[in-house]
C-alpha cells in the first residue's frame, strides 16, 4: 500500500492514470503482464503496448505536464493520504473481482476499511422522511451487527447511511464521483471530513477531477464491487441507486429491497427490483442472514493476506497488509485495555488513544482469531488473556 511516499512506481502510475482514453480495462492487463507500472509506461511510449493510442495521448506519456504530477505527488505525500494500484496486494479482493473494476483507487482515512465486510445503503436523492428514517435505523443495526456501510455520499439516502453509522460509532466508507480531494455535493464537506477521519473516502479518480454525470454510474459499481450485498430504501424507476443495484446484481452480489406503499413514486424501483428477484426486506435480520456465511468468507482471506509472507523479505509485524501484525504495540496496547466486561467503541479510543477508524479493523482480527467477541450496541470484551 502506497503511502506518504514518491517512488518511481507512483509517479508512473500517476502518469498512466491521466492518460487521455487510457482505461482501467486497458491498465489492468498490462499492469499485470508487465510487472508493474513503470514498464507498462514504457511499453506504451514504446507503442508496443497493443493498442493504438490517440495523438493526445501519445503526447501525455512522452511529456507529461510535470506540475499536475507534481500535485497528485503532494497529495500522496499528506497524512492519511493512500494509494492502491491494481499490482498491490493489498487492492481490496471483493473489489478485484468485478468485471471492470478500477486499474487504481485513492484513498483518504483508513485504507483497511477496504478489506472489511461491507453493506452498501443506497436510494433516492429526494428521500421521503419515512425513507430517511427507515435508512438511519437499518445502518445503525447494520453497523451494530458488525458490517461497514458503503454509500456514494449523495444527497437522500447515502447521506443519511453515512451519518447514521457515524453516529451509532459505526464504520463507513463514501465512496466518490470526484477526486479524492473534492467534495460533492458540496453540503456534505462537513460530513467528508467525519468520514474521513472515523472512516475513508475512495475515489478511481486523480485529486483534482470535478464531477462530471458520467462519473456517478461508474462510481456505483465500485460501491456494489466492494460490499457483499447492496440494499436499496427507496428508488424511482429513473434512479441511479437501480444502476448499483444492477451492478451488484451483474457482479453477484446479492441484492436487498424494501417495499414501500404502492402509492409512493419512490416505492417503484424497489418493488422492479423484487420482482426481478432482489431479497424482499423488511428486517435488518433478513440482511443478515443473508450475508453471514460471506462475511465469514471475507474474513478468512483478510486473515490469508495477514498470514501471507511479504514480498519484500521484512517480518509479518512490518507488513504494510490491510491492517497491521498483532504484535505490534498498539495491538498489544489494545488487549491491555479489554477487560472481560464489555467495552464501548468510544471507551475503547480514550484507553488507547487509537482512533475508531483503525480499533474497529483491529477488533476484527481480534474477533477472527478468537481473542475477542463482539456484543450487542457496538461493545467488545477480551475473550482469554495470552499465554
Amino acid at each position: 500500500m502506497n503511502t506518504g511516499m514518491r517512488d518511481s512506481d507512483t509517479e508512473s502510475w500517476m502518469v498512466l492514470l491521466r492518460t487521455p482514453g487510457l482505461g482501467a480495462s486497458t491498465l489492468r492487463p498490462l499492469i499485470s503482464q508487465h510487472q508493474g507500472p513503470g514498464a507498462a509506461l514504457e511499453l506504451l511510449r514504446s507503442g508496443k503496448g497493443g493498442r493504438e493510442l490517440a495523438a493526445e495521448a501519445r503526447a501525455w506519456l512522452d511529456a507529461p505536464d510535470p506540475s499536475v504530477i507534481a500535485s497528485d505527488l503532494d497529495w500522496l505525500a499528506a497524512p492519511g493520504h493512500h494509494f492502491l494500484g491494481w499490482d498491490d496486494p493489498d487492492y481490496p479482493s471483493l473489489l478485484r473481482e468485478v468485471p471492470g473494476a478500477p486499474a487504481a483507487l485513492f484513498i483518504s482515512g483508513e485504507p483497511s476499511l477496504l478489506w472489511m465486510p461491507q453493506i452498501a445503503i443506497v436510494g433516492s436523492r429526494s428521500a421521503s422522511d419515512a425513507g430517511i428514517a427507515t435508512t438511519r435505523r437499518f445502518a445503525r443495526a447494520l453497523s451494530a451487527a458488525g458490517f461497514t456501510i458503503t454509500s456514494g455520499m449523495a444527497d437522500g439516502i447515502d447521506g443519511a447511511a453515512h451519518r447514521a453509522a457515524l453516529d451509532a460509532n459505526g464504520k463507513t466508507l463514501a465512496v466518490l464521483g470526484t477526486g479524492p480531494d473534492l467534495v460533492y455535493p458540496r453540503k456534505h464537506i462537513g460530513l467528508a471530513a467525519e468520514i474521513t477521519e472515523k472512516g475513508a473516502l475512495v475515489s478511481e479518480f486523480p485529486p483534482g477531477t470535478v464531477g462530471r454525470p458520467e462519473h456517478f454510474p461508474r462510481r456505483n459499481r465500485i460501491i456494489s464491487g466492494l460490499s457483499l450485498g447492496t440494499l436499496v430504501v427507496e428508488a424511482g424507476l429513473k434512479s441511479g441507486s437501480l444502476i448499483t443495484a444492477r451492478y451488484a446484481n451483474e457482479q453477484g452480489r446479492e441484492v436487498f429491497a424494501i417495499p414501500g406503499s404502492i402509492n409512493n413514486p419512490l416505492a417503484r424501483g424497489c418493488h422492479q427490483l423484487i420482482r426481478e428477484g432482489a431479497r424482499l426486506t423488511e428486517s435488518v435480520e433478513d440482511v443478515v442472514g443473508d450475508l453471514s456465511s460471506l462475511a465469514a468468507s471475507l474474513g478468512d482471506r483478510l486473515r490469508a493476506r495477514l498470514e501471507a509472507e511479504p514480498a519484500n523479505g521484512d517480518s509479518p509485524e512490518s507488513a504494510h497488509g490491510p491492517v497491521a501484525g498483532k504484535r505490534d504495540p498498539e495491538y498489544t496496547r489494545l488487549l491491555d485495555a479489554l477487560g472481560h466486561e464489555e467495552v464501548a467503541l468510544d471507551t475503547l479510543a480514550e484507553r488507547t488513544g487509537i482512533s475508531i477508524a483503525s480499533l474497529s479493523s483491529m477488533l476484527l482480527v481480534l474477533e477472527l482469531d478468537g481473542d475477542v467477541s463482539a456484543a450487542r450496541g457496538g461493545k467488545y470484551t477480551r475473550l482469554h488473556s495470552e499465554s
